[in-house]
């Protein structure tokens, strides 16, 4: 008798124990307002699934002097390489600041660092697949008190320089998440030219890299190249009066990093001084290929040959469902996420995950002739960065089940 109440005492003492650890648990809620020099935030119900069809805003706020540093503990959301689903924002500033990075998957980004004592994070969920969510933590610190962690921020002088943290005594530190935002009055563009640059080399540049945007967001429609390796990119020059130059390492390996240089030029510099060289930016290497191909435009627009026909000529060889376009000038600029790869050639593939995307330019908007969310067989070349190019003389049709079958031949066969 003696030892069955001690089993029950001891069963009583277990189950308050258990419900005082569970009653110290913080409760995730969706978003709220979070002020104090530390704290923590979490998805709604994490490590629980996160519901669906939400929109949750946290608004951060530290001390007065200090900024907010924010680090990812654990993040799951739902896998994609553009991140269009679930997604986790984080913006300096509780209105109208500047984007830091958008985060899904199971990617944990560096630490966030904001310009002043406030920092919101908003989390998107839609219908469809979920994960645990995330958990990260932030405190206030000064603004320069992270020492090598501490980079990025905006440059409004005529000149200027950027460095990757350490530069140049050691290699930058694993798990930073650098952002410049340069700004030109508005008259004028803005040159970036990299004087050294030393970023984890791979294919797709997965881990370490560089990302240039147009304009002051992170934006994948506006995005003019990701970088990594020991090669310096070429020059870039941007379209308007702003960019966004943003370098992350994840928390593995390391490199001696870069130093690049910018610098403000007239609107038409780019147009009337750019040398043919093989240094020439992106824009200026699309911009001859479209005045080359104007007279191809006007032609009424007919496919002609076979997958056959085309397969050896091409560059590269895929399929793909069609996410983005956007038309500029007589052209279309679209991002393929990848179904499969037939031949690769020199095209720049980037991976996210298991999700493989692609940019092309359509050089004549309306041949072929594309819409969003239908899959392509898209046969075509690649310019010096990678950049996929489909002209009216291409290969390109809709993509069905039965193509596989043909495609997977032609991809044993030598040219």
């Amino acid at each position: 008798m003696r030892s069955i109440i001690f089993c029950i005492l001891c069963l009583l003492l277990l189950f308050t124990w258990v419900h005082a650890q569970y009653r110290r648990r913080p409760v995730f809620t969706c978003g709220g307002n979070v002020t104090g020099g530390s704290g923590v935030i979490g998805s709604e119900g994490y490590p629980g699934v996160y519901p669906p069809n939400k929109k949750c805003v946290w608004k951060i706020t530290v001390p007065e002097g200090k900024v907010v540093s924010l680090s990812f503990q654990f993040i799951d959301l739902e896998s994609d390489s553009l991140c269009r689903y679930d997604f986790v924002d984080v913006y300096s500033g509780h209105v109208n600041g500047q984007r830091l990075g958008r985060f899904c998957g199971t990617f944990r980004p560096g630490a966030l660092v904001s310009s002043g004592n406030k920092m919101q994070v908003q989390m998107v969920s839609d219908a469809n697949t979920a994960g645990s969510g995330f958990l990260a933590v932030f405190s206030g610190v000064l603004p320069n008190e992270q020492g090598d962690r501490y980079c990025g921020g905006r440059l409004d002088k005529p000149s200027g320089s950027f460095k990757t943290p350490n530069w140049p005594e050691k290699d930058y530190p694993a798990g930073v998440t650098c952002s410049w935002h340069i700004v030109a009055p508005r008259n004028q563009i803005i040159e970036v030219k990299f004087e050294k640059f030393d970023v984890e080399r791979d294919n797709y540049c997965r881990y370490d890299h560089v990302l240039i945007f147009n304009g002051g967001e992170i934006d994948d429609a506006r995005r003019i190249g990701k970088f990594c390796g020991d090669s310096p990119p070429a020059p870039v020059f941007s379209d308007g009066n702003q960019l966004l130059i943003q370098f992350l390492s994840d928390l593995s390996l390391t490199a001696d990093g870069f130093i690049g240089h910018y610098k403000f030029r007239p609107k038409k510099f780019q147009i009337t001084t750019a040398p043919p060289t093989t240094t020439t930016p992106v824009v200026t290497t699309i911009a001859t290929v479209l005045s080359y191909s104007a007279a191809l435009c006007q032609k009424k627009c007919k496919r002609s040959g076979t997958l056959e026909s085309h397969y050896c000529s091409s560059n590269f060889v895929i399929t793909g469902t069609v996410i983005t376009a956007v038309a500029r000038g007589g052209s279309a600029y679209i991002t393929v996420s990848i179904i499969n790869v037939y031949k690769e050639g020199t095209l720049a593939i980037q991976q996210a995950g298991k999700n493989m995307s692609a940019k092309i330019v359509i050089l004549c908007k309306k041949c072929p002739f594309i819409r969003r969310g239908l899959n392509y067989i898209i046969m075509g070349q690649s310019d010096e960065d990678g950049r996929g190019i489909i002209g009216p003389q291409h290969f390109m049709m809709a993509f069905k089940a039965k193509n596989q079958r043909i495609l997977a031949v032609l991809k044993n066969q030598r040219c």
